[in-house]
């Protein structure tokens, strides 16, 4: 069963984590939230609606044990998705997916009294569905629950933002909900068809006929600017791996042409255009001073049957191993060399990288913004308390830990801010066995302040949010 102490390992992090940590405002700088069922305030119809639809962890899980697939994203009804879910978790010990579930039971909906099987499966089902009825339980009152003020969703170039319009315009919700900029179809030229429709959607939202290379990056600043009039303050980008081929400025429009005419791309011309786009795209974000994130590593897809039954995001992708080392630097060093580089978070997939990144950072560090170029919290299979830990310890010996804007959610469930308090709990484990054992002072208040910080003040000092510090 959870316990209020759950994972503080030391008296010193139990004082650490209710003194300093746990009533912190949640600032989610990272997530994949739908606005529309914000600015709706949505009403899930159940447990298996807001805890199973879309979440890959738990269908790779149940994939793992042996479960049809008709139970997973089939016709199944949605009791018998829960209860086949219920039958996955207490074989998925020491999975960060058993951690998540019962502090998702937990909070918010006051489950610890029991574990989830298949002989609590429905008592848990109705007291959960009830709550769910209730509007604190919607979509907007999940959140209040949680102490969220801000969350940044992940946001096309080509999105209307008109529910964050909407939200922002509701005098009676006061959680900021702000766009994030993802322009990772904006480089995507392995299909010409699919990019092409692509900028003339981008045409017409930025009313910009896009005529060749030029137009094209004037059609992308408009809409650029039009985000960050709506608010936004960060980039995301998800990719293989930094792009950063050398090129020329002829180059890049004879192959903006030559797609635009409908003609495939050779390899060469994939990677030149993508490291063009990518560097014209920090340009936009330092102009701007927004945070641009990066976050590279994943192989996607590997499953080709099942990609074409059920096609991207679920559940059949894993850690890739490109090179990085050397077109990172290249990158940041180009930017960094015309004094161009915007603040950048770097999150890494394979945990070979966490040294690499720890130490990549310092060469491009800059006055007047501590840790300015952020190693990023440990991200999709890194989320757990291995790999958070290894994160953690690189950025601490390598790196200025006190500076780190910390945890997010990276999540499309309304029920994930749990992983905050994961991430809190296990920082001040870290902490207070250091303190315990003499390696940093034993000090409360100092410590504390940097726990605080940690988990909130520096991301709201960081990215420039109107947040009170």
């Amino acid at each position: 069963m959870l316990t209020e102490n759950f994972l503080l390992d030391t008296q010193t992090a139990v004082t650490l984590y209710h003194r300093y940590a746990k009533d912190l405002p949640i600032i989610d700088y990272h997530c994949h939230l739908p606005p529309q069922q914000i600015a709706q305030n949505h009403r899930f119809r159940n447990l298996t609606d807001i805890w199973l639809g879309g979440d890959h962890y738990k269908w790779r899980l149940m994939r793992t044990n042996g479960i049809d697939e008709k139970y997973i994203t089939g016709d199944a009804s949605d009791w018998e998705k829960f209860e086949k879910w219920a039958q996955t978790v207490p074989r998925t010990l020491r999975n960060p997916m058993y951690h998540w579930t019962h502090l998702e039971l937990n909070r918010p909906f006051g489950i610890s009294d029991r574990l989830l099987n298949p002989q609590t499966a429905k008592s848990i089902w109705d007291e959960c569905n009830a709550k769910l009825a209730t509007p604190e339980f919607f979509a907007r009152g999940l959140m209040k629950q949680m102490n969220v003020v801000l969350v940044c969703t992940t946001d096309d170039p080509v999105d209307t933002l008109e529910y964050h319009q909407a939200i922002a315009d509701d005098p009676s919700f006061d959680i900021q909900v702000l766009p994030t900029w993802r322009p990772d179809k904006g480089m995507a030229v392995e299909s010409p068809a699919t990019f092409n429709a692509w900028v003339d959607k981008l045409a017409e939202r930025a009313n910009v006929e896009v005529k060749d290379f030029t137009s094209y990056l004037d059609a992308i600043r408009v809409r650029h600017d039009f985000f960050h009039r709506m608010g936004c303050r960060l980039s995301d980008h998800g990719i293989e791996t930094v792009y950063a081929e050398d090129y020329t400025d002829n180059e890049i429009a004879a192959i903006f042409n030559k797609i635009r005419g409908g003609k495939n791309l050779n390899g060469d011309e994939i990677l030149k255009f993508k490291s063009a786009m990518l560097y014209h795209f920090a340009i936009m974000d330092h102009e701007r001073d927004w945070t641009q994130q990066i976050h590279y590593g994943a192989m996607r897809n590997n499953n080709t049957r099942m990609f074409k039954i059920l096609g991207p995001d679920t559940g059949f992708d894993s850690i890739g191993d490109c090179p990085v080392a050397k077109p990172l630097s290249r990158f940041l060093d180009r930017l960094d060399y015309t004094n161009q580089l915007p603040k950048t978070i770097l999150y890494n997939l394979n945990p070979r990288d966490n040294e690499l990144i720890a130490t990549m950072l310092g060469n491009f560090q800059g006055p007047g913004v501590p840790g300015k170029i952020q190693f990023g919290s440990g991200w999709w299979f890194l989320d757990q308390l291995d790999g958070m830990t290894r994160q953690i310890e690189a950025l601490s010996q390598l790196g200025m830990l006190s500076a780190f804007v910390g945890m997010l959610t990276d999540s499309r469930s309304f029920l994930s801010y749990t992983r905050h308090e994961y991430f809190r709990r296990l920082l001040c484990s870290i902490l207070g066995r250091d303190m315990e054992r003499g390696l940093v002072p034993n000090n409360m208040d100092m410590i504390g302040q940097m726990v605080a910080d940690i988990s909130y003040h520096n991301a709201a000092r960081y990215f420039g949010f109107n947040l009170p510090e």
